[in-house]
């Protein structure tokens, strides 16, 4: 007998011939399968917009799919991603036996190239010219960056392009000011002191720093201003490249020479990449009236 193909994330898919009823939870996926599969597709999110004449039953968001729907569709075959769906409504289609391949959250255009190559492949015996196309068109070394940029593309939950990216956007209010962290798959917030109390541990760092006093002096009011700034974030952290984006007396604070929560050496994320950049003020002017009505300033 045949071993069952395996997902990208390694389990196994218990298909019993090739598909000939799929439902599609991943938009990308949607049109790649119609255009290389034609006909097989009986379902798909709200959100698959291509290819426009695509005329399938419509089973909810991918987030929040609408499981019955995808039930009622009879599928021998549910598409699924990484990041795009939740594990518990993979979990509750695989136990109703429907097979469901999840694609990995590709770094990379050729990582998702070879991803979609092999589902096409394995599930559908399927190998089409476009496919070709696209990866000859992605040969050879990326192009150099042109610009840095956050591209949220989400919210319930804040979704942001860029994985390895940590956004902190400090806030000031009188009595509280805030800290949200947004990753590509959480939004926290965190209540700071107020903008004099604040003020009163940022100033004097940033005079000892401009005016060269004695390391000792700098190290522990570097220290304090880590302890305000970067402690209530510490488990974000590792592996990060941070957007900072400050507030008031906070954009000149200079957080490459903060020490890292909980220790006493420089805090420094890989490649040594901060980004500081007042640009965002409208995501978090977004998140101040969707989470808390409004930020008292």
């Amino acid at each position: 007998m045949t071993a069952a193909p395996t997902d990208d994330l390694g389990e196994p898919v218990p298909l019993a011939g090739r598909p000939i009823r799929v439902v599609s939870l991943v938009p990308s996926i949607t049109e790649a399968v119609a255009a290389s599969v034609p006909g097989v597709l009986v379902g798909a999110t709200d959100y698959c917009t291509h290819p426009a004449e695509l005329d399938v039953a419509r089973v909810g968001g991918s987030k929040y799919p609408k499981l019955p729907a995808v039930r009622a569709a009879a599928p021998d075959l549910v598409l699924a991603n990484a990041e795009e769906n939740r594990p518990e409504d993979v979990a509750a289609l695989r136990a109703d036996g429907i097979p469901v391949w999840v694609t990995e959250a590709a770094a990379t255009v050729p990582i998702a190239l070879a991803s979609i190559r092999r589902l096409l492949a394995e599930a559908f015996d399927a190998a089409p010219d476009w496919l070709d196309r696209a990866e000859a068109e992605w040969d050879g070394p990326p192009p150099p960056v042109r610009v840095t940029a956050i591209v949220p593309v989400w919210r319930k939950p804040w979704v942001l392009l860029g994985r390895d990216t940590l956004l902190l956007e400090y806030r000031l209010g009188e009595t509280r000011s805030f800290l949200w962290a947004v990753t590509p798959g959480s939004l926290k917030t965190f209540n700071l002191p107020g903008r004099a109390e604040i003020d009163s541990t940022v100033r004097p760092a940033c005079d000892l720093l401009a005016s060269s006093h004695s390391p000792t002096s700098v190290k522990t009011q570097l220290a304090k201003l880590s302890h305000l700034l970067l402690d209530p974030v510490a488990p974000l952290l590792p592996g990060k490249r941070l957007l900072v984006v400050g507030d008031g007396i906070l954009q000149s604070v200079p957080f490459g020479a903060l020490q890292e929560p909980g220790g006493s050496e420089p805090f420094i994320p890989p490649g040594g990449q901060i980004t500081h950049t007042q640009g965002a003020v409208p995501l978090s002017e977004l998140i101040a009236k969707f989470m808390f009505g409004g930020v008292s300033k």
